[in-house]
């Protein structure tokens, strides 16, 4: 049995924002956590789907030419293929789900 994952507590100890820390794997997921800091990310584009979870704060993207919004407790997930950069202001906790 394992112990439980605080991520809250995980997230306060990244030493640097926008640097992901992998916390867990099921299956062939990642489960990587990153704290936000209203600093822009620049686009990126993945072969694979990746769902976004805000976990405190204010997650904004640019998707594909569209902006979206996530709050605490959301969920987006950016399908395959897709262009996405996050946009000025985003800040809090975000864990990413990969595979």
């Amino acid at each position: 049995m394992t112990n439980p994952i605080d991520l809250q507590q995980s997230a306060a100890l990244l030493d640097q924002a926008w640097r992901s820390k992998l916390v867990a794997r099921i299956g062939d997921a990642n489960l990587r956590l990153l704290r936000m800091d209203a600093q822009p990310y620049p686009a990126e584009i993945h072969a694979y789907a990746e769902g976004l979870l805000v976990l405190d704060g204010e997650l904004r993207l640019d998707v594909a030419g569209q902006t979206v919004t996530v709050g605490a407790g959301g969920f987006y997930l950016v399908p395959a293929g897709v262009t996405h950069a996050v946009a000025p202001g985003s800040k809090g906790t975000l864990l990413i789900l990969d595979v």
